[in-house]
């Protein structure tokens, strides 16, 4: 019988546990199969590639499959799998397999392990909790449990990006179910993720005017030196914290080693804790752009949202009281946290549905070559998640 909601134990449940033990070399040789696959943002082929195998996995376990197209150019497509039971919850789980990396990184860094991690491009954010989140699904079947109104798993091509591709659909699936399960990877030492920044980039443009760089350099307005001084407005905000921060990311000037740049273009990745501190960086830029160092020179601000913020709030706690009480009973502490990185949750906690973020593996190193998932918490993490699809498949969390 599933526990009240915000119970402080849960008991072992030794069926699910011995299963995702002994799943897990099965679970680990469907790993390396998808991150040994280059899929970064915008790699359609590659994108095919990994739903090549993943598709015929959920297809084996009953589940219908829908590939929706993406919703912006370039992206591939994404696969809806839904699964029908016989209780109450209607749980929507999301993974991304787009990686940050380029075509041909897995040429020179393939999936390897050593006896405490495994490494590859996408280990952890996010092809370990897509391919989790397949393994638990796989539990159930083989468990026979039907206990849950819908399961349906999105598996997203461009959530590095901000998910331009899913946008809408997210937003239908999220108003859809009871629940959201975000598959990114858990923070050490082993910890879920109960609130998020917020993420959008500024591009600051500065149009000056090209001039021959050895002939008649003074005729030129140097683009790329008004854009150093733009740039100071950035240097007095914070880089690191729990709270806002702003940084530098990529810096364009120049064509020609003997040409005058004309335009110069940087951006800046801002994360928030709420979206009324962006206002700060709004008025920090536009207050720098209305003075320029170089003559005749115009300073442009623009901005590219991706995701609000995922605040701390009551209905993610209850969840991860849950999860809490799910990891004693086997005898782990569980922690919470939260981080910089950005993610669907926060698009289901602003349509108004619970979301539990982190639920992946523990992983870090994200987006370098140092990424990395800690093999200690796969199998835990494979229960942890299993038996939170089976309690809210019995019991689902009213939404707010």
């Amino acid at each position: 019988m599933a526990m009240a909601w915000g119970a402080q134990a849960a008991p072992r449940d030794a069926r699910v546990f011995d299963a995702a033990t002994a799943a897990r070399a099965g679970q680990l040789d469907l790993l390396k199969s998808v991150v040994d696959i280059d899929s970064g943002t915008g790699d359609a082929e590659g994108a095919a590639r990994v739903d090549a195998i993943l598709i015929p996995r959920l297809q084996a376990l009953g589940a219908s499959i829908r590939k929706v197209p993406a919703e912006a150019p370039g992206l591939g497509e994404n696969v809806v799998a839904t699964l029908e039971g016989t209780g109450k919850g209607r749980i929507l789980m999301i993974g991304h397999i787009d990686t940050v990396f380029p075509a041909g990184t897995v040429k020179h860094w393939a999936y390897h392990t050593d006896n405490l991690k495994a490494y590859g491009p996408g280990v952890s954010d996010e092809k370990g909790g897509v391919v989790e989140g397949i393994t638990a699904l796989t539990l159930l079947h083989e468990l026979k449990f039907t206990g849950y109104a819908r399961i349906t798993l999105l598996i997203e091509t461009s959530e590095e990006t901000g998910s331009p591709g899913t946008r809408k659909l997210i937003d239908s699936l999220m108003r859809q179910n009871d629940v959201e399960l975000n598959l990114e990877p858990g923070d050490a030492p082993d910890a879920i993720t109960v609130w998020r920044k917020g993420s959008t980039t500024y591009t600051i443009a500065v149009h000056g005017r090209a001039a021959h760089a050895g002939v008649a350099p003074q005729d030129g307005r140097n683009a790329a030196v008004e854009l150093i001084h733009q740039l100071q407005a950035v240097e007095k905000l914070p880089h690191t914290g729990d709270g806002l921060t702003a940084n530098l990311t990529v810096l364009k000037a120049g064509e020609r080693n003997n040409i005058i740049p004309d335009l110069a273009e940087a951006q800046v990745n801002v994360r928030v804790r709420s979206a009324d501190q962006l206002k700060l960086v709004q008025d920090a830029l536009e207050a720098q752009a209305k003075t320029t160092v170089v003559p005749d020179t115009k300073v442009e601000i623009s901005t590219t949202p991706a995701f609000p913020p995922l605040p701390n709030n009551p209905a993610t706690d209850a969840l991860a009281a849950r999860a809490k009480a799910i990891y004693a009973g086997i005898a782990r502490p569980l922690e919470t946290a939260g981080n910089g990185g950005a993610s669907e949750s926060a698009l289901a906690h602003a349509a108004g549905t619970p979301a539990l973020d982190g639920l992946g593996p523990v992983g870090g190193g994200f987006h370098s070559t140092r990424e990395y998932l800690e093999l200690r918490t796969v199998t835990p993490r494979l229960y942890l998640l299993t038996e939170l699809l089976m309690q809210i498949g019995a019991a689902p969390p009213a939404k707010p």
